[in-house]
C-alpha cells in the first residue's frame, strides 16, 4: 500500500474516531455536532446534499407552523353551499389538490375536499346534480401556529394527512401547512401545486401584481419591468432581496426596494424561493 494511500486510511481514521467520541461522549450542543458535520463534508467523508439535509433536520425542530404555512390570503377556499357550477372554475384554475371549505365564514372550516373526489361529478349519470359537497369532504386536521414542524411531520405520517389547517392565538384561520412545507426545510425545494411553471420565473395577476421566483436572474428581472438592478454583485433577484433586507428573510416579511414592493411569500432555512412583487405606481410590467 502506497504512502499516499496509508495517510487517506489514516486521515478517515482519525475523523471517525473523532466522529465516534463525539457521539458517545453526546456532544454538548447542537453547533459542535454541525461543525463536526461540516468537518466531514470538507475532508469528502460526507457529500454537501447529505449535509444540507441533516442540517435541515436538525433545524426542523426548531420550526414552527406558523413560519412556513401558506397564509390566508393565499389559500382558494370554497364555501360549503357553493354548487359544483360555482367552485368547479375556483379548481380547475388554481390547479390546486386539496381545499378547504368553510361554512359560516373563512374561520369556519368544516372540512377538505380533495380534487380527485370530484372525478365523481364526470362519472355518475347525475352529474352536479347528484353530487353533494358535504358528502365529499374529508375531515379538517388543525394546528396552531406554535406547532413544532418535527411533531407536526409525526403527526402528518401516523394519519395519512397532507395538509392541516393552521389557526391563530384567536382560533381564526391563519393559513395551511401541508406536508411538502415541512419537507421543504429538510432537503429543499420540491415541485408542487403552489409553485408557479418552471418555464416561468415571472408570473403576472389579474391586480397586475407578480409572483416571481427568486432565481429569476437580475437581467431578465430589469428587462421585463423595465427596472436597473445592478448585476454586479448578485445575480438573482433574491439575492439582491436578501442583501436589502440584511438578513435571511421569513414569509411575509415585506420590503420597498426603490419603489418596488417585495413580499416574500416561500422561503426555507437556506435561500428565498418565492416573492410578491407590487410595481410603483408609474412601474410598467410587460
Amino acid at each position: 500500500m502506497s504512502d499516499e494511500g496509508s495517510n487517506n486510511e489514516l486521515g478517515a481514521k482519525t475523523w471517525l474516531e473523532r466522529l465516534s467520541q463525539v457521539l458517545s461522549a453526546e456532544p454538548s450542543s447542537r453547533s459542535e455536532l454541525i461543525d463536526l458535520l461540516r468537518d466531514a463534508e470538507q475532508r469528502q467523508v460526507l457529500d454537501s446534499e447529505a449535509l444540507s439535509i441533516i442540517e435541515g433536520a436538525l433545524q426542523v425542530s426548531d420550526m414552527r407552523a406558523g413560519e412556513i404555512m401558506i397564509p390566508r390570503s393565499q389559500v382558494v377556499m370554497v364555501r360549503l353551499d357553493m354548487q359544483p357550477a360555482e367552485f368547479l372554475p375556483l379548481v380547475i384554475e388554481s390547479g390546486h389538490s386539496r381545499f378547504p371549505v368553510f361554512n359560516d365564514g373563512p374561520d369556519d372550516v368544516v372540512g377538505i375536499l380533495l380534487a380527485k373526489d370530484l372525478l365523481s361529478l364526470a362519472l355518475n349519470d347525475g352529474g352536479p346534480s347528484r353530487f353533494n359537497l358535504k358528502d365529499a369532504l374529508r375531515f379538517p386536521t388543525a394546528v396552531p401556529e406554535s406547532k413544532r414542524l418535527n411533531i407536526l411531520l409525526q403527526e402528518f405520517r401516523a394519519t395519512r394527512n397532507h395538509m392541516a389547517i393552521v389557526r391563530d392565538e384567536y382560533g381564526g384561520v391563519a393559513g395551511i401547512v401541508t406536508i411538502e412545507d415541512v419537507l421543504e426545510q429538510i432537503v429543499g425545494e420540491i415541485e408542487d401545486e403552489y409553485d408557479i411553471d418552471e418555464e416561468a420565473s415571472i408570473k403576472m395577476h389579474r391586480d397586475n401584481s407578480y409572483t416571481i421566483k427568486a432565481l429569476t436572474p437580475i437581467e431578465d428581472f430589469n428587462e421585463h419591468f423595465n427596472s436597473r438592478f445592478s448585476e454586479e454583485e448578485y445575480d438573482t433577484i433574491g439575492g439582491i432581496v436578501t442583501q436589502s433586507f440584511g438578513h435571511l428573510p421569513k414569509r411575509d416579511e415585506e420590503i420597498d426596494i426603490d419603489g418596488f414592493y417585495f413580499k416574500v411569500l416561500n422561503s426555507d432555512n437556506r435561500r428565498i424561493r418565492l416573492l410578491h412583487l407590487t410595481l410603483p405606481s408609474k412601474g410598467k410590467g410587460n
